[in-house]
């Protein structure tokens, strides 16, 4: 199972996502560009010394992206899917990918997934932070495919 992250504009959300990647031993794939420059100071702040132990794969564009990933399924979370990431069957060799925080993913990166699923939440709440939404939909894809047995 991978992490993927489409564009991301907060660097402090980037090193929070990859330091929880770290800690569960997943690699991450940032598609570029980003919204900060990569070695900025928030960035290491939250990632803190995890980033040197990341294992981070960095893409110019989407379009190379789509050309060049590890074999698996796009799996997006998106506010506008229909169905609950609880019900959706995870596979091991899954990409979780996160859009924009500001934007989420354009159309073509909506068209090109293979499964787009939603945290469910109040109707009068628009979105959860980034960080917070990768590590639930990470927590869940890893409880099904049994990726806990493997850490102590």
């Amino acid at each position: 199972m991978r992490i993927a992250l489409y564009q991301p504009d907060i660097p402090q959300n980037t090193g929070t996502i990859i330091r929880m990647a770290v800690c569960f031993g997943l690699p991450v794939d940032i598609i570029e560009p980003c919204g900060f420059i990569w070695n900025d100071k928030q960035l290491k702040r939250a990632g803190m010394d995890y980033l040197d132990k990341a294992d981070i794969t960095r893409y110019l564009a989407w379009e190379t992206y789509i050309k060049e990933h590890t074999p698996g399924r796009l799996i997006l979370m998106t506010t506008h899917a229909s169905m609950p990431f609880t019900q959706f069957q995870f596979k091991e060799d899954d990409i979780l990918l996160f859009g924009r925080e500001s934007c989420g993913v354009p159309q073509d990166v909506h068209q090109a997934v293979d499964g787009r699923i939603r945290i469910p939440m109040r109707p009068d709440e628009r979105s959860l932070n980034l960080a917070v939404s990768c590590a639930i939909a990470t927590s869940e894809a890893m409880r099904q495919i049994g990726l806990y047995k493997n850490l102590s």
